[in-house]
């Protein structure tokens, strides 16, 4: 049985998510989840949700990381954190992966300089998976780990997104974009242009197919299956997203209710399309480039959010999705980048 830890006290309502989230998995997943946090109120939470014989352990972590605190703060005044306790945890092997709906920044930081990246990689990168009108998400990436990127970066953003693709999400031969302004290889700002150079040049090499540029409205068309962007860029358009779908969804629901004529059918197909935009149906945002697996759930998750999460960790490890993305020649190649260093420089070394 696959032993997942999870940060039990990160995320907005926590404990009680996160609970419910470690009893789905273990009762659909087939996994055993180390809940990590304050014991006693694990021990309430796990009560509470019904607890019996389902395979949770708890892993003791007196300190709690709060959304508000700095990286460099936090990871230095909180040694017996829970997001620290589920690293090591992960680092030592008694897990193959770890989930948190904490600090993003924080699970950024310390899984980048306690886990270390895969040999190559210059920086770790977010993925997100959207939502499209063909059905089939995309996955976006960087949303939000490195808000200030290199040409060579969204170079290897595009190979671990499309392994992700590939190797999580069943894609065969994924088709990467490169976001910009025009679908022209001269639009954009310099880094879009010379990113589009390394991606053409680095192309007939590839287990996936470069398309070039795509523009925002080709985020949701299901054209493509990988779009790549700097964090800054890729934050903005996923908090966008969340807020866009969130208004439309309120108005659908509202014309619904309002309608004289409501009918069971068209309730059904609002739910539908509901599912589709609900980001708990994909669980989280993997840390693609780190060593070994980690997830990152939004805060306000529900348990099914969790649970999707934990699913999430599971099949990167199965699918050796580390392995892939390390078997690519640009990510040996980047071994001898000069922005290969695995830390982030903002960042002290911590023990």
């Amino acid at each position: 049985m696959l032993h997942i830890a999870l940060d039990a006290m990160g995320g907005d309502r926590a404990p009680a998510p996160e609970v419910e989230g470690a009893l789905l998995a273990t009762r659909q997943l087939g996994v055993k989840v180390l809940l990590i946090g304050r014991p006693d109120r694990l021990r309430a939470a796990l009560q509470e949700a019904g607890w019996t014989t389902e395979p949770i352990e708890i892993l003791p972590a007196s300190e709690v990381i709060t959304m508000d605190e700095t990286a460099r703060q936090s990871l230095r005044a909180k040694r017996d954190s829970s997001l620290r306790v589920g690293i090591e945890a992960l680092k030592q092997g008694l897990v193959v992966g770890f989930v948190s709906a904490g600090n993003t920044g924080a699970i950024v930081a310390a899984a980048t300089l306690w886990l270390g990246t895969i040999p190559g990689i210059m920086r770790p990168a977010l993925a997100a998976v959207l939502p499209t009108s063909s059905g089939r998400g995309t996955v976006l990436l960087d949303v939000g780990a490195n808000a200030d990127c290199k040409p060579a970066m969204l170079d290897q953003f595009a190979v671990m997104g499309a392994a992700y693709a590939e190797q999580v999400l069943g894609v065969d031969r994924p088709r990467v974009g490169l976001l910009s302004i025009g679908e022209e290889s001269s639009k954009g700002n310099a880094l879009t242009r010379e990113a589009h150079t390394l991606l053409s040049q680095h192309a007939p090499q590839r287990h996936f197919t470069f398309v070039g540029n795509v523009e925002g409205k080709d985020i949701y068309t299901g054209e493509v299956d990988v779009i790549v962007c700097d964090g800054f860029t890729g934050n903005i358009v996923l908090k966008t997203s969340e807020g866009l779908a969130t208004a439309l969804l309120t108005l659908l629901r509202e014309a619904w209710t309002q309608s004289t004529l409501p009918s069971p059918e068209a309730s059904a197909k609002i739910q539908q399309v509901s599912a589709k935009f609900d980001y708990a149906e994909y669980g989280g945002a993997p840390l693609l480039g780190v060593s070994k697996p980690v997830i990152i759930a939004h805060g306000r998750s529900s348990g099914r959010a969790i649970c999707n999460a934990i699913r999430v960790a599971r099949d990167a490890h199965l699918c050796r999705l580390t392995h892939q993305i390390a078997a690519d020649p640009a990510v040996a190649a980047g071994l001898h980048h000069p922005h290969c260093n695995g830390v982030a420089p903002e960042l002290p070394k911590l023990a």
